[in-house]
């Protein structure tokens, strides 16, 4: 790479490192089994924080059309995500009155999970999806889905086209915007003057204090705090009004923001969450210091419960074809010799083999078949659903296992 690297929010030159990965290949690029022989394209994997904004962001070597061509994530295999999707619907009808002449826009809809939950409440909602494959899966389910990626141009074709919208959602989504200064300049080209945008993101906070090194992938390009939001917002005529904390995908945060002077009071939630990331110095370049060594740890964790796993003749079986995993499951060079196979719900995933890793996917069934003694939980956000979900592998005396932010056996 010629030249400094610049920070695609502020422009600034990107001189700190925050995590560098090495090379690996796309985390959702599940190889089919034709091409086994095939090596995977690798990629530099190299996470640096912004002295000036604070924002934490992967290189971008990647053109978003690569990484959503054919994309296997479905949101709607999850409960957990599902049951997420209906209560974040509840809490936006309630708070804004939405009803039959509404409008709600939903930016990265995937599959639908989050529409259909609007649709139930007679609310009409139009999802905004670039991945053509779960879009069609939405269109299957009669969910208006506009098949496009989304930033100024999209917001105003569809702003002139009628929808307006009285709220825009974007769940996991903005960390994925290869121009956040354009996507956001759509959500506001898109609002009405005294409509809200949710925005949801895994917390950095978070991700730093609980080692989640793992859902740094390619096609997250950047890893959000409010520290780093409120400029964004502030240059694209947005204003956070209100934050929430979840506890979904490990710890997020539910951001709405408004046209800068619209009728929205700023909530003291704002204050609050913005403190709290002060406290822990995400303003500020030693807030970002020592993360790789905490990793390596990690590492070092996992290779030590191999280890004793191959001298008491352990089996181990994964759960989940997350992306999370597959950067998990490279950085600490874990293959097939190490977990036989990974199960998961998905159809689109089984039958294919992991990026890098190159260990099986097969369906859930599969694990009643080889009654593992260890199931690692590789998208260990999920973990209580899937306990809950395997409650038979205890009966062969399996026992559960995640490795993030260090090596738990569960009970």
């Amino acid at each position: 790479m010629n030249g400094p690297t610049l920070c695609m929010a502020c422009a600034a030159p990107l001189t700190r490192t925050f995590l560098d990965l090495g090379r690996q290949p796309l985390a959702n690029a599940l190889v089919p089994p034709e091409r086994a022989d095939v090596p995977d394209p690798v990629y530099p994997l190299h996470a640096r924080v912004c002295d000036a904004c604070h924002l934490v962001q992967v290189d971008r070597l990647i053109e978003p059309q690569e990484i959503f061509a054919d994309y296997p994530y479905f949101s709607s295999y999850s409960d957990t995500w599902n049951a997420h999707c209906d209560r974040l619907a509840g809490d936006m009808a309630a708070r804004l009155s939405l009803g039959a002449g509404s409008r709600v826009v939903e930016i990265g809809s995937n599959d639908g999970a989050l529409l259909a939950c609007f649709a139930r409440r007679s609310i009409p909602a139009l999802g905004v999806e670039p991945a053509s494959n779960v879009a069609m899966a939405a269109l299957d389910r009669g969910l208006a889905t506009d098949i496009a990626f989304f930033g100024e141009a999209t917001a105003r074709r569809l702003a002139a086209s009628g929808w307006e919208a009285d709220l825009i959602v974007a769940t996991n989504v903005l960390g994925q915007a290869p121009d956040p200064n354009d996507f956001l300049a759509g959500v506001r080209a898109l609002l009405k003057p005294d409509g809200l945008f949710g925005v949801e993101f895994p917390h950095l906070l978070n991700l730093i204090r609980e080692v989640q090194f793992d859902t740094i992938y390619h096609e997250h390009f950047s890893y959000l705090s409010l520290t780093a939001l409120a400029p964004l917002f502030a240059r694209n005529g947005l204003v956070a009004v209100a934050v929430e904390r979840l506890p979904v995908h490990g710890g997020s945060l539910r951001v709405l923001a408004a046209r800068a002077g619209s009728r929205h009071p700023v909530g003291e939630s704002v204050a609050k969450v913005a403190g709290a990331e002060q406290a822990a110095g995400l303003d500020r370049p030693q807030g970002y210091e020592g993360f790789a060594r905490r990793v390596e740890a990690v590492r070092e964790g996992f290779a030590a419960f191999l280890a004793a796993a191959r001298a008491e003749g352990r089996t181990i079986v994964g759960y989940g074809a997350a992306a999370k995993g597959n950067t998990f499951l490279n950085h600490v060079g874990a293959g097939p010799e190490d977990i036989g196979f990974v199960v998961d719900r998905n159809p689109a995933k089984q039958g294919r083999l992991l990026p890098g890793s190159r260990i099986p996917v097969r369906p859930v069934e599969a694990l009643a078949e080889a009654r593992p003694d260890y199931v690692l939980i590789l998208p260990w956000n999920l973990r209580d659903e899937v306990v809950g979900q395997l409650a038979a592998v205890r009966s062969w005396g399996g026992r559960f296992v995640t490795a993030v932010p260090k090596i738990e056996v569960i009970p």
